[in-house]
């Protein structure tokens, strides 16, 4: 089974939209939410052949728009709405997760014949993947972690000394999508928000916390986020599991659009090594 586009309403707060894969069997399965990275959307790519492979291993996969990741309800696909992108940070992304995870766990959700209430397992994609490590320190309920192509320092990535004034001044930045050639804005609020919460966005100590299985997925070769990054998350908790990808890239292979209808062979080990890992 497939839900496309379910919209998930929160008082005073920009709506969720999401995707579920599942097998309708009746009987519950782990819970498996998927977090998308930087410029990132849940229809990226080969996002939906991931959710039907998560579905074909008998797992309950989620996937979802961050709400300020400059996707709408109407037009989930790219960044028509460049305004909420520029509001976007750490801690909404983090409170997004927080209130998917919430409604999943909530006597409202219509899925509760094919959850289990006991396994819930986040994924992250890149910079999805330092939100999910940060959520697995903070909330009991989740049991495992896996992180594809993850960094593992916001800090670097917020701002650098040079541009810092400049921003703060202008009151916005801009980075090029090369993709879509838009000119993603990021307000001087994303800083600001950072510096608040920088003690709880720090990755390194959200790891060295885990106390639950972790799964580190990284390409060897990956030219966006480099492989030492998994080696330092690793380093910091070695009981978690470091799996490297030869001859890939930051996306396992994968490109938007993604035309065939198969995953590219080494997403498919992504997936694999995921699965097994969630179903040992």
């Amino acid at each position: 089974m497939t839900h496309k586009n379910n919209i998930l309403n929160r008082a005073s707060k920009k709506p969720i939209l999401w995707d579920a894969f599942y097998n309708a069997t009746g009987i519950q399965k782990p819970l498996v939410i998927f977090c998308h990275g930087y410029k990132g959307f849940k229809d990226w790519g080969a996002w939906d052949l991931v959710g039907e492979a998560f579905a074909q291993a008998d797992l309950f996969f989620v996937k979802f728009n961050f709400s300020h990741n400059g996707g709408t309800m109407e037009q989930p696909i790219d960044f028509p709405d460049l305004e909420a992108f520029a509001e976007n940070n750490y801690s909404k992304e983090l409170e997004d997760l927080e209130d998917l995870i919430n409604f999943f766990r909530s006597t409202s959700n219509p899925f509760q014949a094919e959850i289990d209430p006991n396994k819930l397992i986040l994924i992250g994609h890149s910079r999805g993947g330092g939100i999910v490590t940060i959520k697995a320190t903070e909330d009991d309920r989740i049991t495992k972690v896996i992180t594809w192509a993850s960094v593992s320092d916001f800090g670097k990535r917020t701002a650098t000394s040079g541009e810092l004034e400049q921003w703060q001044k202008d009151g916005v930045k801009y980075v090029l999508n090369g993709r879509t050639k838009q000119q993603m804005p990021h307000n001087y609020q994303f800083y600001e928000d950072f510096k608040a919460n920088e003690s709880r966005l720090n990755i390194e100590k959200a790891v060295k916390k885990l106390n639950i299985p972790h799964l580190i997925i990284h390409a060897k070769d990956d030219p966006s986020v480099a492989f030492s990054e998994a080696e330092a998350l690793h380093s910091w908790n070695t009981k978690s599991i470091l799996f490297p990808i030869e001859n890939s890239d930051h996306v396992f292979g994968a490109s938007h659009p993604w035309q065939p209808e198969v995953l590219p062979a080494p997403l498919e080990k992504v997936v694999q090594k995921s699965t097994a890992f969630i179903r040992p």
